[in-house]
């Protein structure tokens, strides 16, 4: 039944009843007001199923997946109990998306540097991933980080460790390889899988490896041997002709010790972990060599939160 039909009807019955043309007034000002508020809620739950759904849209557009179940209600009835749970409902999930694209445009915002370096930055899986080329952090085929890839983690290794909130996340590093099967390093790795773990675990160490210092195993530096004893001047014998003093040797200009060189990017152990996906999970098609060349990547995974798996979770 409509409200206007639920109006009517006690003014009908009222009227019928003998009542004051006052009380009939009393009684429609009542049911006015009702309605009003009725059409304020109605209102209310229009512009934050607009909100949520404009929220929506920007997070999947950073690549967000968002679930749509339980946030639509086109079967809404008029009952004004149901229009508020609804209103309360959107509102909730309202504050949720916005706390969520808040936390990743500051996460992206602090990342910006590495942007700028030439580094893809972006959300994937709800996860902010930093994508760093595996072909210029590796040989074909090979483990061993190259001369550039130690610069360019040095570079991330400052990003991070520069910014508290940054420092303190949990990372997971995840090497990802194309669809070839090994061939040469077949025998040293077995599989994609072999290989791109190694590659993590490569990148890891070198993140989590002290700044200076001898590298690890290597062995202790021989110290300089003591310079002779200079032997006193003898005295000139009676009738000799005096030697010439012996000149001073001209200063020579000692070489500033070089600096340490920096063995690793010296984050803290404790918040990063490695893994390898082989060939199952590429970002493009393995069909054409520039495909093969991004999907063999290493990704620095940021790892959500408590609280941002909390999130993330009551929107499912």
């Amino acid at each position: 039944m409509s409200l206007r039909a639920v109006v009517v009807l006690p003014l009908v019955l009222a009227l019928g009843c003998g009542h004051s043309e006052d009380e009939w007034q009393a009684q429609l000002s009542k049911y006015a007001a009702l309605e009003k508020k009725d059409s304020d809620t109605a209102a209310a739950l229009a512009a934050q199923q607009a909100k949520v759904k404009e929220l929506s849209d920007q997070l999947e557009g950073m690549g967000v997946k968002l679930s749509s179940e339980g946030s639509e209600k086109a079967k809404l009835t008029q009952d004004m109990a149901q229009m508020k749970a609804a209103l309360a409902e959107y509102q909730a999930r309202a504050e949720t998306l916005e706390r969520i694209k808040q936390r990743f445009e500051a996460l992206r915002k602090k990342l910006q540097k590495l942007t700028e370096l030439g580094l893809d930055v972006k959300i994937r899986n709800n996860r902010m991933v930093i994508s760093l080329p595996g072909d210029v952090l590796f040989g074909s085929g090979s483990d061993v980080l190259s001369g550039e890839g130690n610069k360019i983690l040095l570079q991330v290794a400052d990003v991070i460790q520069n910014d508290s909130a940054l420092r303190d996340r949990q990372y997971q590093v995840a090497g990802h390889t194309d669809d070839q099967p090994l061939k040469r390093a077949a025998d040293t790795f077995h599989d994609n899988w072999g290989l791109s773990l190694m590659r993590a675990r490569q990148v890891l160490v070198y993140l989590v490896a002290p700044a200076e210092g001898d590298k690890p195993g290597a062995a202790p530096k021989k110290a300089a041997p003591a310079p002779a004893p200079v032997a006193p001047p003898k005295a000139a014998a009676k009738g000799d002709k005096p030697e010439k003093a012996a000149e001073k040797p001209k200063a020579v200009a000692e070489k500033a010790a070089p600096e340490a060189e920096r063995q690793g990017g010296n984050l803290n152990s404790k918040h990063w972990s490695a893994s390898g996906y082989g060939q199952t999970d590429p970002i493009v098609n393995n069909d054409s060599p520039e495909g093969r060349k991004k999907n063999r990547r290493v990704e620095l995974v940021l790892m959500p939160d408590v609280e941002e798996m909390l999130d993330l979770k009551s929107l499912l």
